[in-house]
């Protein structure tokens, strides 16, 4: 454990130090503007035409992101979905073979299994698992996966995989949401490309939608073409406002790690719950992954419940101080229900497959005193 906080601290000097904004060099303010404008005077400047093209706002957000993940080069997208869709649709042509774990987000599953396939990708399905992804690494030219998975939080041996992928000429594409940059660097890792839903944990106050890619300068340039193409950009009061959520990522992540993770002990001995799913235990299947590859294991625990639930919406609906929600990674502590919320599109042989079931919840650890929260969670399991 002491090496462990050794490397939270390392971790955290290093975020602070990385989200120092520039400083408005018109009026020296602190604080980054927002340019909120369409359009720019020409022909004073070449760089700056039209906001879905470039913003100095969103711009500055990208500089930021790239010091928080060690990368050279980051853009930013209207949403976490923006981010994904138009990172593949960049590193894809016909008859390219993508590899993707069964495990990742629903959208983005759908997004590869069903729209990709119509567009000439052959795409390949991991079950979860570090064995089973790295068996089919060899024959894919991209692999899309989750440093930890969405919702079962499955932990991927990220160096692994990237140098399989490497000798083999493919590349390797990470979402990193979950881990969050004070966790995990997966670009340090071996990952060509990073990718967030900045809406959640990087943002941290459940007000914006965003996502971002970041890696080396050539691969990140094609994908920003690629978006000022597609529309997917992000506007400047939403970049704004997440430059202010990445002022206190460190603080915020350091408390909701140490949460999280008492938690998941609280859990893993009361009788309510069955199955729970953290990093940091070490009934976790990928424990030492997590504990090799991870600084810190995340403010999310993916739990069954055992006992004293009449029905997920009912159970819910009992719950005093945690919000259930369609979302995770905000200050305060949310609740949702996969199988009819995150993960719907999903059947039930599906999910299943993935490692869930109608009684598995996914929390995500906010702020607040972790007893109030194992309180609210018991509390509402006990009234009848």
């Amino acid at each position: 454990m002491l090496n462990l906080k050794l490397q939270e601290v390392q971790g955290l000097n290093e975020i602070r130090q990385g989200i120092k904004e520039s400083i408005d060099p018109v009026t020296g303010s602190l604080t980054y503007p927002i340019y909120q404008t369409s359009a720019y005077r020409m022909p004073d400047g070449e760089k700056y035409r039209y906001s879905r093209e470039s913003n100095p706002t969103v711009e500055e957000l990208g500089r930021i992101i790239s010091m928080l993940e060690n990368t050279s080069s980051s853009t930013a997208f209207s949403s976490g979905m923006g981010a994904i869709t138009t990172t593949l649709l960049t590193m894809l042509r016909p008859g390219m073979r993508l590899l993707v774990t069964r495990d990742c987000f629903a959208r983005t599953f759908r997004f590869a299994t069903e729209f990709l396939r119509q567009y000439g990708i052959t795409v390949t399905v991991s079950e979860p698992g570090n064995e089973n992804i790295m068996a089919l690494a060899p024959d894919a030219d991209v692999i899309f996966l989750e440093s930890i998975s969405n919702p079962v939080l499955r932990v991927y041996d990220i160096p692994a995989i990237s140098q399989i992928a490497s000798e083999h000429g493919g590349k390797l594409l990470v979402d990193s949401t979950l881990a969050t940059p004070v966790n995990q660097r997966p670009h340090d890792q071996g990952a060509v490309i990073v990718i967030h839903s900045l809406s959640k944990f990087m943002s941290g106050h459940n007000d914006v939608i965003g996502g971002s890619a970041s890696g080396d300068p050539d691969a990140i340039t094609s994908i920003d073409s690629f978006r000022r193409t597609l529309g997917t950009s992000m506007d400047p009061n939403t970049a704004y406002l997440t430059i202010r959520g990445l002022k206190t990522l460190g603080v915020r992540m350091r408390r909701i790690n140490d949460a999280a993770m008492e938690l998941a002990g609280e859990f893993q001995d009361n009788p309510y719950f069955g199955t729970v799913r953290y990093p940091g235990l070490e009934s976790h299947p990928d424990s030492g992954v997590a504990r090799k590859l991870l600084s810190g294991f995340g403010g999310i625990i993916s739990f069954d419940i055992r006992k004293g639930m009449s029905s997920p919406r009912e159970f819910m609906a009992k719950l005093r101080i945690i919000e259930p929600a369609n979302t995770l990674g905000g200050v305060n502590t949310t609740i949702s229900h996969p199988a009819t919320m995150s993960h719907r599109s999903l059947s039930p042989d599906e999910r299943k497959k993935v490692g869930f079931s109608e009684s598995t919840f996914r929390l995500s650890v906010g702020l607040e005193d972790p007893a109030v929260i194992l309180d609210d969670l018991i509390n509402a399991l006990s009234i009848p």
